[in-house]
């Protein structure tokens, strides 16, 4: 009798230990993205999250204590995937990240050593265009501004506020002219902007005039607005001289990546009255922001959040999801990032 009970238990635990997360397909997080307590809560009955922010081990120990296992990833914006990362995980054969953007990931090294890498594809073009011409309104149209001023009292005791600018007719000179600057010339459009573009090439598909030199662009811009990917080519490419040509009335729109922009020669342009304002959802050092901008209401501020909306959030997810699973089941993968 004793023994047959012990064969139950054992029995039970065997049973058991086919649902338990060690057998699930392991997917290394370095850092979390953003609400990925409830992915985490959604998912852990399919993968086992690495969460390496939770170990008490310095990170390159956490990283080599499972080089030979981890196959996946999830990386965020916040931490770099760089070769020395890299190099801890040779077993790595899959980068999935919530981003459209790839900066943050070494791309050269990843091809070199045969990883794929899945991103959002164009998931958020749509939110982050939205966010890109909702901040040229409110620059233009000084409504977080007007806002900041009833919301003191000031309409009631000193007068009206001053006016602000149409949007329609403005020149908007759309820097990256990708899946979100296409979606934003589409919405200007509308307004009955006129368009004009920069762009790594010429495309023969749209009626834009094409500028290959962002300072001509910029000469011949009422706005600018910044959608281009960062990369070694993209950095600190809005300059001195850039602003300059833009001009006092000229304002910038930076929904790309903050580094794109010289910040400080940006704040140095706003603080003299060099450019006529800026809208930015995006800024070179997350989460600080140059203090100098706090106190100009000709400055429109947003927390990186263009390309991210309750439904897009729920997208991004099941596409992440679903590239994990194709990797895993030696599927094609749904949003591969494919080499130019």
């Amino acid at each position: 009798m004793a023994h047959n009970d012990g064969d139950d238990v054992h029995a039970h635990a065997h049973a058991h230990l086919h649902h338990q997360p060690q057998d699930l397909p392991q997917v290394l997080v370095i850092r979390p993205p953003l609400s990925f307590s409830n992915f985490q809560s959604q998912y852990s009955h399919k993968f086992q999250f690495l969460k390496a922010w939770e170990s008490p081990l310095p990170l390159d120990q956490f990283l080599t204590t499972r080089a030979n296992s981890v196959q996946a990833m999830l990386s965020t914006v916040s931490y770099p995937v760089t070769a020395c990362v890299l190099c801890l995980l040779p077993s790595l054969r899959l980068i999935v990240t919530p981003s459209a953007g790839l900066n943050h990931i070494d791309f050269d090294e990843c091809r070199s050593r045969g990883i794929r890498v899945a991103n959002a594809g164009n998931l958020n073009s749509e939110d982050v265009a939205d966010v890109a011409v909702g901040l040229l309104i409110d620059l233009l149209r000084k409504i977080s501004a007007a806002d900041r001023y009833v919301r003191q009292g000031l309409w009631a005791s000193t007068g009206d506020y001053p006016l602000g600018s149409k949007l329609g007719g403005k020149r908007v000179g759309i820097v990256g002219l990708g899946s979100i600057g296409l979606e934003v010339a589409k919405r200007l459009e509308a307004f009955g902007c006129i368009i004009l573009y920069n762009s790594r090439k010429e495309k023969p598909f749209v009626s834009y005039p094409f500028y290959s030199n962002v300072v001509e662009l910029a000469a011949n811009s009422d706005a600018l607005v910044i959608c281009c990917e960062l990369n070694d080519q993209t950095r600190h490419m809005i300059d001195k001289e850039v602003m300059l040509a833009l001009g006092k009335k000229g304002v910038l729109i930076n929904v790309g990546r903050g580094a794109i922009l010289d910040e400080k020669v940006m704040v140095w342009c706003l603080v003299q009255g060099e450019i006529g304002g800026a809208g930015l959802d995006v800024f070179e050092n997350e989460p600080d922001v140059p203090k100098e901008l706090f106190a100009l209401d000709n400055v429109v501020l947003s927390p990186h959040q263009a390309s991210l909306t309750s439904e897009s959030s729920k997208a991004l997810c099941e596409l992440l999801v679903a590239n994990l699973e194709a990797f895993f089941s030696n599927k094609p993968l749904i949003s591969p990032v494919m080499n130019d």
